[in-house]
Formats: structure tokens, sequence, C-alpha cells
């Protein structure tokens, strides 16, 4: 089976919300909400893909240095197996706004649970609850 790595992030404003980004039509598992992140590139670091994946995706700028490694999720799907290491991003420049159709929403940790998540992510979530 194939191995698919994906970066991800959960942005941490100063609420203490996290963001989170709707999967529009046309992208499998379109309308789950999810984490922000994408596929690593070949020959590209997990927290280079994010910095890419965050300018190309929200606008917004990091540095490696502003991501602290959480947990990651392991899972398989029917056609490949994904694995997501996720960090936490509490500092970044830029106002987050949706570049590629998406959606977004700033969520409570304890709401978390409310916005359906692709079957990889629901293990992320009490993690990051107990972190924060």
């Amino acid at each position: 089976m194939r191995v698919v790595l994906v970066s991800a992030v959960a942005l941490i404003d100063g609420d203490g919300r996290v963001l989170l980004a709707q999967r529009p039509e046309g992208k499998s598992l379109a309308g789950l909400w999810e984490f922000p992140g994408g596929k690593v590139e070949a020959g590209e670091t997990p927290e280079a893909a994010l910095i890419r994946e965050l300018k190309e995706e929200l606008g917004i700028d990091t540095k490696a240095s502003c991501l602290a490694p959480l947990t990651f999720a392991s899972h398989s799907y029917d056609d490949f197996h994904l694995l997501m290491p996720l960090f936490a991003c509490r500092r970044w420049e830029g106002i987050a706004q949706p570049r590629e159709g998406q959606r977004l929403a700033w969520v409570r940790p304890q709401a978390l649970r409310d916005y359906p998540m692709p079957p990889a992510d629901l293990p992320l979530i009490p993690v990051l609850r107990d972190w924060l």
C-alpha cells in the first residue's frame, strides 16, 4: 500500500481557538473539516511543506521555529496509508484567508468534535485538547 506523507498544523489564536478548514467540493472527502496543511513534496521537510501550504492556502507566513511537533496520525484509507504529523503553531504573520475555495472556522477545543472530520483527524482531537 502506498504511504502518503501529509503535514498538518493546529493554528491556535490568542483566544485559544483552533483553525479548521472545510475541504471544498471536487476534492476527496469534500465537506469535511480538517487541520490546514498538505502533502510533503519530494525533498521537502514536513515543516517546509507547512510553511509553503499556509502561504498558498491561507496567505499567512510562519517559521519552522514556530511549529511545535504535537502528535501524528497513521490511518489506512482504501487506496493509501496516510502518515500525518500534526504541529501546533501560535505565531504567524498575516490574517488567515481562504484562498482555495475552502471555508474556515475558528473553533474552541471542546467544540472540535462538532465538526465532521476525516477519520485520520479524529484521534488528533483529544491530544490537542489535552495539550491546550
